[in-house]
């Protein structure tokens, strides 16, 4: 058992704690609960990373037009493609920054489109919506949410998002909670993947985190507000429940 514990920890590269890892050994049939868990993790020397404060970027000092706030912080979709939530963050490499725009689905926490550059423009997070629309294809309607930085509010995003048949949402300045699931998937993004790793190069960088996002994020690691599920599993779960 130790064994499996100590590989859990290494494919994970310590970002469960024993919550986490007892889901994950009862999901292979092992009957280990979380008090359990913890005790075998101190016996094989492993411990979960602990979570660091990293510090939040938004242009907002623009006089763009800004979208009123239509989600006032309702994260809680009952459905995939009603709402998405997008920001940008950055990850710090020996030949520079690299920045990284994400679109997530609110229903199941997927990151379903994503960009990276080494400049934060507008292009960067236009291609990571059109990433997302042409993997999803959405109905007319869907709300977008972002912060008000400025490749957000620009007219070629907005623009974007009207050929899309989208609904623009903004949240309040300064607030960062009210866009706090993007926040929080950085917040994991960094901490439990990239806080210990020192890229030589941006491409370095980028492959990490494409393999965080679409071999760990979306299709292992187990999500609280899903109740320990995968955001694959969990609307793959909601497209046969509500299969014709």
């Amino acid at each position: 058992m130790l064994s499996i514990i100590r590989q859990i920890h290494s494919e994970t590269r310590g970002s469960y704690g024993s919550r986490r890892t007892s889901k994950r050994l009862r999901s292979q049939g092992h009957d280990v609960g979380r008090y359990r868990s913890r005790s075998l993790m101190k016996k094989a020397g492993v411990s979960v990373k602990r979570r660091k404060k990293f510090r939040i970027t938004t242009d907002s000092n623009h006089n763009l037009p800004v979208a009123p706030n239509l989600l006032n912080r309702n994260f809680n979709m009952d459905r995939p493609d009603t709402v998405w939530c997008s920001d940008i963050t950055y990850l710090w490499t020996m030949e520079g920054w690299l920045y990284l725009a994400v679109v997530i689905d609110l229903y199941s926490r997927k990151v379903i489109g994503w960009a990276m550059s080494n400049r934060m423009k507008t292009s960067l997070v236009k291609d990571a919506l059109s990433m997302a629309y042409w993997r999803r294809k959405p109905g007319k309607g869907l709300i977008h949410h972002s912060d008000r930085g400025s490749q957000y509010a620009g007219g070629d995003y907005r623009q974007l998002l009207g050929i899309y048949g989208m609904i623009c949402s903004m949240s309040r300045k300064g607030d960062c909670w009210d866009n706090a699931v993007a926040e929080s998937f950085f917040h994991s993004l960094k901490t439990e993947w990239t806080s210990d790793m020192l890229y030589r190069t941006r491409n370095d960088a980028r492959n990490d985190v494409i393999q965080y996002i679409e071999m760990f994020y979306n299709s292992q690691r187990l999500h609280s507000y899903l109740g320990y599920k995968q955001p694959n599993d969990f609307e793959k779960s909601f497209m046969l429940a509500n299969a014709a």
